[in-house]
This record gives C-alpha cells, structure tokens and sequence, in this order.
C-alpha cells in the first residue's frame, strides 16, 4: 500500500510539472482536468524550435531581467536533471571563482547560482518536462485539496485485500506573471 501511495505522490508532481495541461472543467462525458504549472506561468522564453537549443546563461539571464521587470523576484531554478551540467558549466566562464578549501574533493555543481537579477536556488526535478526550465517563486503556488486520499477496501479475492484509492488535488498559483519559464530546450 505504501509503495501505490508513493506511486500516486509522484503522478501528482508528474501532472504538476511534467506535461503541458490546461485546464477542462469537466462535464458529463469528461473528467475534469487541472492546469499544470505550464499552462499557468505566462512569462515564457522561447529557446529555439523543436526542441534543439541547450539551456544558455544568457536564456536564463534574459528571463531573470523579463521577471524583475515585470515586478517579481523568483527564488527557485527548476532545471532537469541534465541542464544541471551546462549550469555548472557556467562557473567555467573568465573571471569567475570557486571556493575550493577542501583541495582533495572535486566539486562539480552549482546550488546557488547569483545573477544581477536575483539568487536562484538550483533544484533537479526528474518529473518536469525536459523542453522547460522554471524560474519561480514556490510560495506563489498551491497544492489545492478538492478531495483528500482515501482508500476503501474492495472484496476479498483469495487471501489478498484490495484497496481502491482516489483523491482529487490541483495546482494554484497566485499570479501568473510572477513566475517565469524557458521552453524549447533540448
């Protein structure tokens, strides 16, 4: 039971941040469906077409000043878990410093990464789409509770008990404009 419920966690977080959803308010022959968090950040980068470009400092400068600009201050990069080496790349450019005190350990990873427009913290996320990169502010989004899990036991069938589980969960996010994103990476 345990392992079905973590299963279910991650689908949350899948829907959340890994497909490109809108919203469908649902009727008598369709489920209703939540927005995922691409469909609710309007501030967007594009970074080539068909999905071909690498994630670039200069992308992700130019999408930090669009969100100043525009009035917010995100805290958090979303990356995959790929872009995560062209971000540590990005100490490799001149002028730049690492502080390597302890000289028998290589580190190969940037967790904060400070831009003229604000610090971002760097997070891996395996379950969002690889095409984007997120620039946001988590505490504008929401994990809303329509109905909680729960589980009923079903028949027995044999010695095993079944279980059927169903919640009902969606993203909220205060304010569109606040968050920011680059889509068409590779």
């Amino acid at each position: 039971m345990s392992k079905a419920l973590k299963e279910i966690k991650r689908d949350l977080e899948r829907a959340m941040v890994g497909v490109a959803q809108a919203a469908v308010t649902g009727s008598e022959s369709a489920a209703r469906k939540m927005a995922s968090a691409t469909a609710q950040i309007s501030t967007t980068l594009q970074a080539g077409t068909n999905a071909t470009d690498p994630l670039t400092e200069a992308k992700l400068l130019t999408l930090g000043q669009t969100c100043y600009t525009n009035g917010s201050e995100p805290d958090t990069l979303m990356i995959k878990p790929a872009d995560s080496t062209l971000i540590a790349g990005f100490a490799a450019s001149s002028n730049r410093q690492r502080d390597l005190a302890d000289k028998s350990t290589l580190v190969n990873t940037i967790d904060v990464l400070v831009t003229a427009f604000g610090s971002y913290k760097v997070v891996l996320n395996r379950h969002q789409l690889t095409t984007h990169a997120f620039l946001i502010d988590p505490s504008m989004f929401k994990s809303a509770t329509l109905r909680p899990f729960s589980r009923t036991l079903l028949s027995k069938s044999g010695d095993s008990d079944k279980h059927f589980v169903v919640g009902e969960y969606s993203l909220k996010h205060s304010n569109f404009g606040d968050s920011g994103m680059i889509t068409g990476l590779s």
